[in-house]
């Protein structure tokens, strides 16, 4: 009756030794797959950041005197002024120029080619 009772005891230490392994190598591995979110999550927030400084910096009314400003002696312009300017949307642009339609070469008639 002992010697079934070790049996027993052993199966049973065993058995709760692979459950702890088993558990945790899966408590490493969950670790490991946080982290990788957490460093890419870090890595979208560092770009994130780069790209709200650039929008910040083209987004500046000013940014277009600026450059007019250190480049006017290069183009010969005048630093322009507040009211010289507004929106986008506001600036007229010429109409592209029509190109001729010309007929299209019929290839279908190989005669006239020897």
């Amino acid at each position: 009756m002992r010697s079934i009772l070790y049996v027993l005891t052993a199966l049973s230490v065993i058995g709760l030794a692979f459950w702890a392994y088993r558990e945790n190598y899966r408590t490493q591995e969950a670790q490991a797959n946080a982290q990788a979110l957490q460093n890419a999550i870090g890595e979208a927030r560092a770009r994130l950041r780069v790209l709200n400084a650039e929008w910040a910096y083209l987004n500046r009314p000013d940014r277009l005197m600026d450059l007019v400003e250190l480049n006017y002696d290069k183009l010969g312009l005048l630093p322009l002024q507040p009211y010289q300017f507004g929106r986008v949307d506001q600036v007229s642009f010429p109409k592209p120029a029509e190109l001729p339609i010309t007929n299209p070469v019929d290839v279908s008639n190989t005669e006239q080619f020897p």
